[in-house]
């Protein structure tokens, strides 16, 4: 049985990375002053963030349903399944949206909403493959990536609060308190959302912090370390920045071959530049 993986470009999967590995990626619309672009198609991330940095006016939205279909439809005409892996149904409408249309196709199409988003996601869609090549079915690996969904965390340094402030998570008055302060909120994505995990007063303590949350989970979530944990980092725009991190990072975790690829677009869109984001995933086969 052939068997196609299929996600979008929240795992941050270029179509370039896509073609070579095997897998195909739905681009995410986003509304710019007004109209629409797509993800990898002609919006490229240097555009992305000359948008943000000029207060244009950038907002996500979710694949129509006729691109989403008609994806389905050409895949199915080579592969007897398709399994397609979104961005989490607490980040967004797209999982729920596609699970609903899923149905008309007879068992053909599996949509799995394993709570993951980025780096994660990405991991996600290798799990899938390897999963492929040893023989699972489309059901067992869907039900492969879905239990092992929960077992990753991300860690996210914020360096301005002023997306924050525009996307409604957070006040006028607290964005400003919080700029005069030169406070460093670091958020977690733990599936379902984006939330607060705690705020520091430097860049330095919010690398510390991140770290130490990243060994607190491994410990405690996770029962130590592993060879099946795998460490990846994120960033917003500021390649040299994130370098210089992932150098911190490594010697943290010497026994990790880290990874360091862009973090989405549609979580960048809520917190702009100069992000910084680490995360712990289990490998899910």
């Amino acid at each position: 049985m052939k068997i196609a993986i299929m996600t979008d470009s929240n795992s941050g999967i270029q179509q370039s990375e896509a073609d070579k590995l095997g897998v195909f990626v739905l681009p995410m619309p986003f509304v710019i002053n007004g109209d629409t672009y797509y993800e990898g198609i002609n919006l490229n991330y240097e555009q992305f963030f000359e948008f943000l940095r000029s207060n244009a006016d950038v907002s996500t939205s979710q694949p129509s349903i006729a691109s989403l279909t008609e994806t389905w439809d050409k895949l199915l005409q080579e592969y007897d399944k398709v399994i397609f892996i979104p961005m989490s149904s607490g980040l967004s409408g797209t999982c729920d949206t596609a699970k609903t249309f899923a149905r008309n196709y007879d068992g053909r199409v599996l949509v799995v909403d394993n709570k993951r988003i980025s780096v994660t996601l990405k991991q996600s869609v290798l799990d899938a493959l390897e999963l492929v090549k040893k023989g699972f079915t489309a059901e067992q690996i869907k039900d492969e990536l879905e239990k092992n969904g929960p077992n990753s965390s991300i860690y996210i340094m914020v360096d301005t609060l002023k997306y924050l402030k525009k996307g409604g998570r957070i006040t006028a008055a607290g964005a400003a308190i919080g700029t005069l302060l030169k406070i460093k909120p670091v958020l977690t994505i733990q599936g379902e959302k984006l939330d607060a995990y705690q705020k520091v007063m430097s860049v330095k303590q919010a690398k510390i912090v991140m770290i130490n949350a990243i060994k607190k989970d491994i410990q405690n979530r996770f029962g130590g370390d592993s060879d099946d944990l795998l460490i990846a980092m994120a960033y917003t725009y500021d390649l040299e920045a994130a370098k210089l991190f992932m150098n911190e990072v490594q010697q943290a975790f010497p026994n990790k071959n880290i990874v360091l690829d862009p973090l989405s677009l549609s979580v960048s869109c809520h917190i702009g530049p100069g992000a910084l984001a680490v995360t712990v995933t289990k490998k899910g086969y």
